[in-house]
């Protein structure tokens, strides 16, 4: 797919891969296994950010709000989230993990992410979200005393995340479910009705191609 058409490619993209569990049960299938299926969209869109040019992508895994859900899709989509990591720690990737460590619910298989590491060549920053919350992520700095002489984007726990130009969310809902609030300020919100698992070339394409008629001016 040629992306040289575009004269505005988002240096970040943030990705909400939401409908897996709504994509299993019209599949016929129960809930938690909806979650295998939204692996390989991941690496298929890692490659077309690349092409693309796209300097940042995040990746929403699980937010602390989900852990109370039923145990096996849980478990299911933690699995997904360390399968997903691990495999794109065999890409050329800087990736980082931001989530809080201190809960029995983060896989601890993820632990040696949490500080940001090169991969291969290290072409593209690539986070992702793990038992993440957005007053955890907020509240991060709570010990700093003075914190107001501070930017917030240096107290945060995800200080290493860049502002966010384009949100893509799949599976039609119109919210953004706690994703880095701080970073999403002044993001443009593009909205796919198709479930995540049915991840499609043509999605990102056109988002893209949406993005290219929105007017950023960062409220000036």
């Amino acid at each position: 797919m040629d992306f040289k058409k575009f004269k505005r490619i988002p240096k970040h993209i943030g990705i909400i891969p939401d409908g897996n569990r709504r994509w299993a049960i019209d599949n016929g299938l129960e809930k938690h296994l909806g979650y295998d299926f939204g692996v390989t969209p991941g690496f298929e869109l890692y490659d077309l950010c690349i092409n693309a040019g796209v300097e940042e992508l995040t990746f929403y895994g699980f937010t602390q709000d989900n852990t109370k859900r039923p145990s096996l899709q849980k478990e299911a989509f933690k699995k997904a989230c360390i399968n997903a990591v691990l495999g794109l720690s065999t890409k050329d990737a800087e990736l980082l993990i931001v989530g809080n460590t201190k809960s029995e619910q983060f896989p601890k298989e993820l632990i040696s992410f949490t500080k940001r590491k090169i991969f291969g060549k290290g072409i593209i920053k690539i986070n992702f979200l793990v038992n993440y919350h957005w007053d955890w992520d907020l509240s991060f700095d709570k010990k700093i005393k003075n914190t107001y002489r501070k930017r917030i984007s240096e107290r945060i726990a995800s200080n290493d995340v860049s502002r966010i130009d384009l949100i893509i969310r799949w599976g039609g809902r119109r919210r953004l479910s706690g994703f880095l609030p701080i970073q999403t300020i002044y993001s443009d919100f593009y909205i796919i009705d198709d479930m995540w698992p049915d991840f499609k070339v043509e999605h990102f394409y056109n988002a893209l191609s949406w993005y290219q008629e929105q007017d950023v001016t960062l409220g000036g």
